[in-house]
């Protein structure tokens, strides 16, 4: 006693979760004990009892589990209870064969009981009722529980994709959070890894039967040797005492086989819901009354055949038509509740009916994908383009100078397979496809050459395309096409739409987290500037202005110091954004003409600057022949700019710049009108072309 009360005193053996982790190793070695050391028949009769009990267990419990997962250790069960089983065979058998000439009580009474009471103690009888039951335990149970599980396997690693798309869509739509979404995909992977486990250690019963009936006639054989050879026995004797020995043993072992089977099949075979298996059985099988009556109408047809056992027959009619009864009051009694339910007041039904919680809010920037470019989004296998989104975000924060919200990504079953678009706010800006594998060979207006493949448009910009094949790539870029893969498609566009859509991208919670942000390093030059010197509302339109015009705003200190300079004495956020303008003019020209260089533009004609002036003053307007011809020569003009290589930018007097700009920007959004206040003293200007000449 003094020694186990040390024992179980150890440091490491003071909390109940150390002794539940001691469980595996002790039933390892008991496992190991029983093949090797021997056991006398009253521990045999104790491990036999125990073996049942567990059988027992394992159905009860998977019959009453909702979900496979509630039960993720059943494929561990299944391979400990297995070599329990081979175990108390190998004891067993050494029992037998040392003791089995003295009665056939040499192995303990669950032996000798399994093999007189249940055969009668016939062991022609015992041989063939074990033969049928190591047939359907083998033939039938775990051969269909190991294809179920095989095939289940199957589908859960063919849905992954799709539930990891689920969770990443619900998680980008702020259904979930972040740590639901981990659970979430924790339950997907576990649910692959027990079917897997489940089609491995169903291989485990199949061997456990197989073994089974090859312990039964090699214990047969050699208890007939061992008994008429070392113990003199005669051969009538030999094969009555051995024979019944070794079916009761047998018939120990295979009948908790056979309940461990059948709960194997009971887990792969259930259909996930709130309910366990009796609960699906008593509430799908016996729902229905008409059912129930004809399987009576039946039953009792055939109890009146003459010659037929009627009372049997006519007793289960009786019981199926008193259940038909009864489901028929019980649906009754519920069609009835219904009713009173709808007949509720109808003000109490709409306040169940409709809350808060069923406005969904739409996602400012999104974007929806065919099932087929899903493995370019999906996270679990790695979909490049999840990479790319994240590099575009960081690359036009840079570049514009504000971080663009989230793109919420979803499946849409609607769309064509290869097809996906972007959405603002719930509306399509732009749509197009991409072919996952393949490459497209863009066309930059001068190749040497044709490629096979299908004849496309680069969404983005609207240049003609080909997909091809990755083995013709090397030879579609030696004919000078531009070849991108699939993603970088999609990227490219999705990049294009966000400057293009920058200015409804920033929203007054992005305009505020830009004056927290500026507010960290210049405290003084956010603290007396909004709301009190200029409303956040009209910093936002400022803002939006200068995006819509392609005009960044990283340089925010310059921003705020001309904004808290005039806003004061000017209120219209038009006039403030050309003040912006003024004094951003060094960093739009060093944008729009890097390196210096000389400033090559686009003019106006002195005449028509004098005519648009006046239309200014006056605020008539532009007339209609006019706003023709000047949009037809402006088109001119871009066109010649834009195949000499040249940025089109066209260069108007100060007062003139807003005018133009609105009037231009809806029909050449490639056309940046610079005014000449905007440009430094120190840049160059050279007029290549003449609008109203």
């Amino acid at each position: 006693m003094n020694a186990l009360n040390s024992l179980f005193n150890l440091p490491g053996l003071r909390s109940a979760g150390q002794l539940k982790a001691m469980t595996g190793p002790l039933l390892i070695i008991m496992i190991l004990g029983m093949m090797i050391l021997p056991l006398p028949a009253f521990v045999l009769d104790l491990l036999f009892t125990f073996n049942i009990a567990l059988a027992i267990m394992v159905l009860l419990v998977s019959m009453y589990t909702q979900k496979p997962l509630d039960f993720a250790a059943f494929p561990a069960v299944l391979l400990f209870t297995t070599l329990l089983r081979l175990s108390l065979n190998v004891a067993s058998t050494r029992v037998v064969l040392l003791e089995g000439h003295t009665g056939p009580d040499a192995a303990g009474k669950v032996v000798e009981a399994f093999g007189h009471f249940l055969v009668g103690g016939n062991f022609a009888v015992g041989i063939v009722v074990f033969a049928i039951l190591v047939v359907i335990n083998f033939m039938v149970i775990t051969k269909g529980a190991g294809r179920i599980a095989e095939v289940g396997a199957r589908f859960m690693l063919d849905s992954m994709p799709g539930k990891q798309m689920s969770i990443d869509a619900d998680l980008n739509a702020g259904l979930i959070n972040e740590e639901a979404a981990k659970k979430r995909r924790a339950e997907v992977a576990q649910e692959s890894d027990f079917y897997g486990a489940m089609d491995g250690a169903s291989k485990f019963v199949r061997g456990d039967a197989v073994a089974g009936l090859l312990i039964m006639f090699i214990n047969v054989a050699a208890g007939m040797v061992v008994g008429m050879v070392q113990h003199d026995l005669d051969f009538g004797t030999a094969v009555h005492n051995y024979t019944l020995l070794t079916i009761g043993d047998g018939l120990v072992a295979q009948i908790p086989a056979l309940v461990i089977s059948t709960a194997a099949g009971v887990i792969v075979s259930r259909v996930s819901n709130e309910q366990d298996v009796g609960e699906q059985l008593t509430g799908q099988l016996f729902a229905n009354p008409r059912v129930l009556y004809l399987t009576a109408g039946i039953i009792g047809l055939m109890g009146i055949i003459p010659g037929m056992p009627h009372f049997a027959f006519l007793l289960l009619a009786g019981v199926l038509v008193w259940m038909g009864r009864y489901m028929s009051r019980r649906a009754a009694t519920q069609e009835q509740v219904k009713q009173r339910e709808e007949r509720a007041p109808a003000l109490a039904h709409e306040s169940t009916e409709a809350s808060w919680d069923d406005v969904t809010l739409v996602d400012p920037l999104g974007m929806e994908v065919g099932y087929r470019l899903i493995t370019l989004v999906d996270r679990a296998q790695d979909g490049e383009l999840l990479g790319r989104i994240k590099s575009i975000r960081k690359k036009v924060a840079q570049e514009i100078g504000f971080l663009v919200p989230v793109v919420h990504i979803r499946d849409n079953l609607e769309l064509k397979p290869n097809a996906y678009r972007i959405t603002l706010k719930g509306v399509e800006i732009g749509r197009g496809e991409a072919m996952p594998g393949q490459w497209m060979a863009i066309n930059p207006g001068q190749v040497s050459g044709t490629l096979p493949g299908a004849a496309t448009r680069d969404p983005a910009f609207g240049l003609p395309a080909v997909w091809i094949d990755a083995g013709i790539k090397e030879q579609a870029q030696s004919y000078g096409y531009t070849v991108v893969d699939a993603s970088t498609v999609v990227a490219t566009h999705l990049n294009h739409l966000i400057h293009m859509h920058a200015a409804e991208l920033l929203g007054r919670q992005e305009v505020q987290a830009l004056l927290d942000r500026i507010a960290k390093d210049s405290p003084k030059l956010t603290e007396d500037l909004v709301p009190k010197t200029i409303t956040l509302t009209a910093l936002q339109k400022i803002l939006q202005n200068l995006l819509d015009e392609g005009v960044p705003i990283r340089d925010m200190r310059t921003i705020l110091d001309v904004v808290a300079e005039h806003a004061p004495k000017v209120s219209d956020p038009n006039e403030l954004t050309a003040m912006v303008r003024v004094a951003l003019g060094r960093a739009i020209t060093q944008q729009l003409f890097p390196n210096n260089a000389d400033l090559q533009v686009i003019g106006l004609d002195a005449g028509l600057e004098r005519v648009l002036s006046h239309a200014l003053t006056n605020g008539g307007g532009i007339e209609p022949g006019l706003a023709d011809a000047l949009l037809q020569q402006t088109q001119g003009a871009v066109t010649r700019q834009e195949q000499m290589g040249l940025d089109p930018v066209l260069l108007v007097p100060s007062q003139l710049r807003p005018l133009m700009a609105r009037f231009l920007r809806r029909t050449m959004p490639q056309l940046r009108v610079l005014s000449h206040s905007e440009v430094p003293d120190n840049r160059n200007i050279r007029i290549t072309a003449m609008i109203g000449a």
